[in-house]
């Protein structure tokens, strides 16, 4: 009976020969399959023994085969493996013998090159030598992975890991050692990476691991600036304001972007100016910084720290800081004597910044009650002013609630959060989080007239027919749908025909657009379009809109966690195991006196508005998890105790807070944009606000 070795697709096999032609023979493999095989590709024929058994022999020994041996006799010149074969056994090899040479000369591509039809060639010495530095390499590396990956198995966590630890977590290299090593181990352990890291001592700093997970993600360069030349501010020619501006921030605020003025006319009437630093004169679109600001697109808050869409000394030339005369595009309302606007115009000037009021500092003095009773008892600045411009923001706000059809929820809190020490050591930072009521005057008459201001540009614009980007909402409940577009329409929650984003452009890059769009009108009306830095249909104005959100949405989502995280170190700092709450729905409660929402066990089954006590856990600072349950339930809203409480739910879903991603609870749509309006994402280094219902 006569066998066959061969080669298929640079693999050895054999079997029993069926039939043979001129170019081609029927093979049986041992497995039982048939197969045809050129007459080319058969490499030796034998007839003892079975073809399983020729292998297994040969396998077996050519392990034990010196290749360079092989090397050193083999001829320079192409050669058939028969040949070597004759040399290295001597005589008449087998044809167990030849199977095993012919094996140990295919499996060594770094000693011999192939040549086809069992034809071999032997490479150069220095193809042989760094071929075997590159296999010892490899060897030694395998073996470092493996030491690497026991080494996390049994607990601790070797340097070259610690090294690249957050890179392995959020922006991995899958082919490097490191990332072997920890995919081996989780293998090995059955457990999930960053469990495996944990276990192993590797994430000693939780607040490291929440920043890095955002900077690899967002900011893989690192947050620095481009070292190019800053821009002219180019306040050269502009007149200069014949008024006294003030700006209302918090103490924390260095991005001053807007500033407000009052002035007298005749018959009783008054000229509002609301005042927008105005970085679009200097930051060109396309020039270096515009290509900057428009790569980071908004300024990333959280508490204790922020990454500003542009560098400090950017921001100290346009913000419109006390004792300065910045440059600014300014919008000016004429009122008559009953408060109801006549007419408005835009003005590119420098403005003379009076003072930087801090709402902070003022929210104690400057209440509903001084501003209707204003006189010179008052004794905070501008108090006259305030006055006048907190009776137009009601009206103005009436105005807004008649179109939206429902007034705006009233009674919500913001939390301000504190962070001391974090620049020294953070495992030691101290977070203080101050409950502050929503809607304040002084909060009320900043949103206010920055809505007037974004609604009444957007309408400008449209009107000369320059492209911006827009902000619209419609709908109702769990179908409200806010949009962002370069087409003016209604934002139903505000209660305006548009909504422009327009005075924000040291913070937001969607202003700072809008801006130059308003420049481009102030200075050439009806002829703005030739002078305008985007156009009617440009893509890039389309791609603005698509990378705007998505940043805006990360960074949002981040603020949220960070929050989160310093909420639950104020838990543990300050050693608070329970506290009272109020159901939600689904199991969640809402933390009386903290931005907090929690899946609370034993919530599941009561009305929503319960109030209950809640037992506190051990919180996870990574996984941002805190245990909680419910230990006693108290009155319900709404009832007296012992009475039994509705399970109806309320008319208006709004009152129903959603919860972003799973981590911060937000609020109607609309609120929030009232907030961002008020300056409430605006707050800096030192302070942080975040809103609850």
């Amino acid at each position: 009976m006569t066998y066959i070795l061969f080669e298929d697709t640079g693999k050895l096999a054999a079997g029993r020969v069926l039939s043979q032609a001129e170019t081609s023979m029927q093979v049986e493999l041992p497995s039982g399959k048939r197969q045809k095989i050129k007459a080319s590709q058969a490499l030796l024929p034998f007839s003892a023994p079975d073809p399983e058994d020729l292998l297994a022999w040969a396998q077996a020994q050519q392990e034990g085969i010196d290749l360079d041996l092989l090397w050193e006799f083999a001829p320079h010149d192409e050669f058939s493996f028969s040949v070597i074969a004759d040399e290295y056994y001597g005589g008449k090899p087998t044809p167990q013998q030849k199977a095993a040479v012919l094996l140990r000369l295919h499996g060594a591509p770094h000693y011999f090159q192939r040549r086809g039809k069992g034809q071999f060639r032997k490479a150069s010495q220095e193809t042989v030598q760094a071929a075997l530095a590159a296999i010892a390499r490899k060897r030694a590396q395998q073996l470092q992975i493996e030491e690497d990956a026991h080494a996390l198995v049994q607990g601790r966590c070797p340097d070259s890991i610690s090294a690249k630890l957050y890179t392995l977590l959020f922006k991995p290299d899958r082919n490097s050692l490191e990332y072997r090593a920890l995919a081996l181990a989780v293998k090995q352990s059955g457990q999930g990476a960053l469990q495996l890291l944990r276990q192993a001592g590797a994430i000693g700093s939780p607040w490291h691991f929440h920043m890095q997970r955002f900077l690899l993600e967002h900011f893989p360069k690192g947050t620095g600036f481009p070292d190019v030349p800053l821009p002219e501010a180019d306040a050269e020619g502009l007149p200069l304001a014949a008024v006294k501006a003030f700006s209302i921030d918090d103490s924390a605020t260095t991005e001053i972007d807007d500033a407000l003025s009052v002035q007298p006319v005749d018959g009783g009437g008054l000229r509002v100016g609301i005042h927008i630093a105005a970085p679009a004169l200097a930051l060109l679109r396309d020039s270096a910084w515009d290509q900057a600001a428009r790569a980071r697109m908004s300024t990333v808050y959280m508490p204790g720290d922020k990454i500003t869409r542009l560098p400090d000394d950017l921001v100290k030339l346009f913000t419109l800081a006390e004792g300065s005369s910045p440059p600014a595009v300014s919008i000016y309302f004429t009122l008559d004597a009953s408060h109801t606007i006549v007419g408005h115009e835009t003005c590119i000037e420098r403005v003379p910044i009076a003072a930087n009021l801090r709402h902070d500092l003022l929210d104690d003095q400057v209440t509903e009650e001084s501003l209707n009773h204003a006189g010179p008892s008052q004794t905070y600045p501008f108090a006259s002013e305030l006055a006048q411009l907190w009776r137009i923001a009601q009206k103005l706000k009436a105005g807004r609630e008649a179109v939206r059809g429902r007034p705006e929820r009233a009674g919500g809190v913001d939390y301000t959060f504190r962070v001391t020490g974090l620049e020294a050591n953070e495992a030691t930072a101290r977070v203080a989080i101050v409950p502050r009521r929503r809607g304040s005057p002084l909060d009320l008459i900043v949103a206010e007239l920055m809505i007037l201001a974004n609604a009444t540009w957007g309408g400008w614009l449209a009107e000369l027919g320059l492209p911006a980007i827009y902000r619209s909402q419609s709908g109702m409940g769990v179908n409200l749908r806010t949009r962002m577009g370069t087409k003016p329409a209604p934002h139903q929650g505000l209660g305006v025909p548009q909504y422009c984003w327009c005075t924000s452009p040291l913070r937001r890059y969607t202003d700072l657009l809008n801006q130059g769009q308003i420049i481009a009108a102030a200075r050439h009306g009806r002829a703005a379009m030739l002078g305008a830095p985007y156009k009617p249909k440009d893509a890039q104005l389309y791609a603005v809109v698509g990378a705007f959100e998505d940043a805006y949405k990360a960074y949002a989502e981040f603020q949220n966690g960070m929050e989160r995280y310093w909420t639950l170190r104020y838990l543990q700092q300050e050693s608070i195991t329970e506290s009272q709450a109020s159901v939600m729905r689904d199991g969640l409660v809402r933390v009386e006196g903290l931005p907090l929402v929690l899946q609370a066990l034993g919530a599941q089954d009561l009305p929503r508005g319960t109030g209950v006590r809640v037992q506190f856990g051990q919180a996870d600072l990574v996984t941002l998890e805190q245990p909680c349950k419910v230990v006693e339930v108290l009155q319900a809203r709404g009832t007296a105790a012992g009475v039994p409480v509705s399970t109806e739910e309320p008319a208006e879903e709004e009152d129903t807070p959603a919860l972003v991603t799973g981590l911060h609870l937000a609020v109607d749509e609309a609120e929030v944009e009232v907030e961002l309006e008020a300056g409430a994402d605006a707050q800096a280094t030192a302070g942080n606000t975040t809103s609850a219902a």
